[in-house]
């Protein structure tokens, strides 16, 4: 049986990887492409908004997994939660998709409307119950949080995850790796942890994403917007919440963490970009350090490249993956 719903994760792969020339032929066609800011001389030729075809592949993905369970299998489904996670994501994915057209070059949205849209997001998890109140947390134990973990932490960590999940970003490839890597990981985690429908709808994003990487990775064809990175930060909290493995994905999503206080020394006004030569090597674009792009612009000297930039920060990110699997 486990077999065939993996048609599902299947579903949003295709989808994917058919959807996404045509949406990149489109908006070609209708100037809708942005600025490859890590390039010489800053091509404006890259299709924008991509997250757009990879939310829908993934919401369909889920929806051949619902009607699988329901029509040929003839078993529950937890479609309440379900269908709470992807209003919750389909929400976002709207914000992100006005925050793109708005355009990040005049301030898209303000970080308080951003916060403010990504709390009201989180209201279908939050009247529904979604997790166990009791909760692991680093270094202090078992907590029972009652009331406050619906009322106040399913919106922190929905919006948390949703904002922060979107500065890490800037480069070909790294939304989608980082989400392959994370998504996929928690993937895991739920189906060890006896939630498999779970690691189902969370593989549906990966098989998603690698579609998309496809068409991401550098020389980029198109890029996410925060369509992808919104929708991407909400599954992440999630499927925390949803999986009661909150103290798993915050170990994961150190490395975001540490990009939000790099990033608040320039008052979250500083881009990560790097400054392109001719040759594709990338110098730093400030005195100091502001983002883990930075970081590992320095740590690769002169031999920075957009790709080893990349390449440097998954590995990272790896690290506290492993961490966070010793932990289990």
């Amino acid at each position: 049986m486990i077999e065939l719903l993996l048609i599902s994760i299947f579903v949003s792969f295709l989808l994917t990887v058919l959807v996404l020339p045509k949406w990149i032929q489109k908006c070609k066609k209708i100037g809708l492409v942005w600025e490859d800011m890590n390039k010489f001389g800053h091509p404006k030729n890259v299709a924008s908004s991509g997250g757009v075809m990879v939310v829908l592949a993934f919401v369909l993905g889920v929806l051949s997994y619902i009607a699988l369970k329901t029509f040929v299998f003839g078993g529950t489904v937890r479609a309440l939660e379900i269908f709470a996670l992807l209003s919750v994501i389909l929400i976002l994915g709207i914000v992100g998709l006005t925050d793109d057209l708005l355009g990040w070059k005049h301030q898209g949205l303000s970080i308080k409307m951003r916060l403010l849209l990504a709390f009201m997001a989180s209201i279908p998890l939050v009247v529904i119950n979604a997790g166990t109140q009791t909760v692991a947390v680093p270094f202090i134990g078992m907590i029972n949080f009652g009331i406050v973990y619906p009322l106040v932490l399913i919106p922190l960590g929905i919006a948390g995850a949703t904002t922060t999940y979107n500065f890490l970003a800037g480069y070909n490839g790294l939304e989608a790796g980082q989400g392959i890597l994370i998504v996929g990981f928690l993937s895991y985690v739920a189906y060890v942890t006896g939630s498999p429908w779970l690691a189902i709808i969370g593989l549906c994003m990966v098989a998603a994403l690698f579609g998309f990487y496809i068409f991401n990775k550098f020389p980029a064809k198109v890029f996410p917007g925060d369509t992808l990175t919104y929708a991407v930060g909400a599954l992440i909290a999630g499927m925390a919440i949803l999986g009661n493995f909150e103290k798993v994905a915050v170990i994961v999503f150190i490395p975001y963490i540490i990009e939000v206080i790099l990033k608040s020394r320039g008052g979250l006004k500083k881009h990560s970009f790097g400054i392109p030569d001719k040759k594709g090597n990338l110098k730093l674009p400030y005195d100091k350090v502001y983002g883990l792009e930075h970081l590992a612009i320095k740590i690769l000297g002169k031999g920075a490249t957009e790709r080893k930039v990349v390449y440097l920060i998954h590995a990272f990110q790896i690290v506290f993956i492993l961490i966070a699997f010793l932990m289990l």
